[in-house]
């Protein structure tokens, strides 16, 4: 199909890009950057009339498996399988027809995910490209270990990359420190010292994964950074003061000097704050520190936790917009180009150049004027296939 009369925006300049006016989506599900005059025989067209164009969104840290309407973290496991993929078949769908063409989950305890992520790989249901990395590795009664990762010891831990690998994961993850959806785990505290998650990320590595950690008090953050982990999840910087008074700009440009990329979850919930001019500035500024020693972000919601839905992306990036304080083209690039890279899929997706997959979303408003936009696709194509049209 050639999509003609269309301004695109390649997931990485300033503005919208001039030398092309046509997108062609081939039979292989790739895209071509070429002119609106460039038509085949036969071939079908839809002429976009001027609308917007832009690469698919990318939500890094979601769990299909999990409700956002059920508050109980152990309810989940008791769902029949059957009725638990039928539901994460729908919120993929939702996220997909939201223009969330790529998402990474982090966490499950039946593998489920693997299965909604092969139904969807092989065109059997409709969703996003799926990267799962399994049961989380976390330690006895630790933070998710309901999930089946528990692990006392790096013996013990390597069982669980076994596991995972067998169950044929995609990543892993592991819990550097407590959660808040836990009972008895506390966000603060370190689950695994420096040796043990050192040994973990190597081993992880050796066998070709890339390693997410969770990561909310600094005490874990240090851990995962000097372990030379994938992703910090959440960097939430919580010590005795409490979330976000324990900054560590030393910490911070060890992040950034090893290429790690900060994934800090802001949903769309976290706009209840933004109306408090005391937790704006605070918030800003942690993250100017941050942006000032070099740290990278990505953009990701950690869909799947209590009232946090999985298609809201496109909602919480114009949060993330001014948590991080932002430009739209710097928040866009973090949910598309930039997102890609730390998920080591920018060969794959992410921008809008020959050759990658036709994933991408159409627009009537520019998202680049207003992230609001995103809100509301026309149409969305992921890998070729159009998912959703007006």
């Amino acid at each position: 199909m050639l999509l003609r009369n269309i301004k695109f925006w390649d997931g990485v300049s300033e503005d919208y890009g001039t030398e092309f006016d046509a997108i062609r989506i081939t039979a292989a599900g790739t895209i071509a950057l070429t002119s609106a005059d460039d038509r085949s025989s036969g071939e079908p067209e839809l002429d976009l009339a001027g609308a917007f164009v832009l690469p698919g969104l990318i939500d890094a840290h979601i769990h299909l498996c999990l409700d956002p309407d059920e508050s109980d973290p152990f309810a989940h496991g008791k769902v029949p399988a059957k009725d638990q993929l039928s539901a994460m078949g729908l919120r993929a769908k939702k996220m997909v027809q939201a223009g969330i063409t790529t998402a990474r989950d982090l966490g499950g305890g039946q593998w489920l995910e693997l299965k909604v992520r092969d139904a969807i790989a092989a065109g059997e249901i409709d969703g996003p490209r799926l990267i799962c990395a399994g049961q989380p590795i976390t330690s006895p009664g630790g933070h998710c270990h309901f999930w089946g990762g528990e692990a006392s010891d790096l013996a013990e831990a390597l069982s669980v990359i076994e596991r995972q690998a067998a169950a044929g994961v995609d990543l892993i993850k592991v819990m550097a420190t407590g959660g808040n959806i836990t009972p008895g785990s506390k966000p603060s505290d370190a689950q695994f010292d420096q040796g043990t998650m050192t040994g973990i990320v190597r081993a992880a590595t050796e066998s070709g994964y890339c390693v997410a950690a969770h990561c909310h008090g600094v005490d874990g953050i240090a851990h995962a950074a000097r372990a030379g982990v994938t992703t910090i999840e959440h960097c939430s910087w919580v010590g005795p003061n409490g979330w976000g008074k324990h900054f560590d700009p030393d910490l911070a440009a060890e992040i950034a000097d090893k290429g790690i990329w900060i994934s800090p979850t802001v949903n769309a919930g976290w706009a209840r704050h933004l109306s408090n001019p005391n937790y704006l500035t605070a918030v800003q500024a942690r993250y100017g520190a941050m942006k000032e020693k070099g740290c990278q972000f990505i953009a990701s919601t950690d869909a799947g936790i209590p009232h946090v839905y999985h298609e809201d992306l496109p909602k919480a990036l114009r949060v993330f917009e001014q948590i991080a304080d932002f430009t739209p083209v710097q928040t866009l690039r973090s949910a598309t180009s930039d997102c890609a890279k730390a998920l080591a899929i920018d060969h794959i997706t992410g921008r809008l150049e020959t050759g990658l997959s036709a994933d991408l979303i159409v627009f009537d408003q520019s998202p680049l004027a207003d992230l609001k936009a995103l809100q509301n696709p026309g149409y969305v194509f992921a890998k070729g296939r159009l998912v959703k049209r007006l």
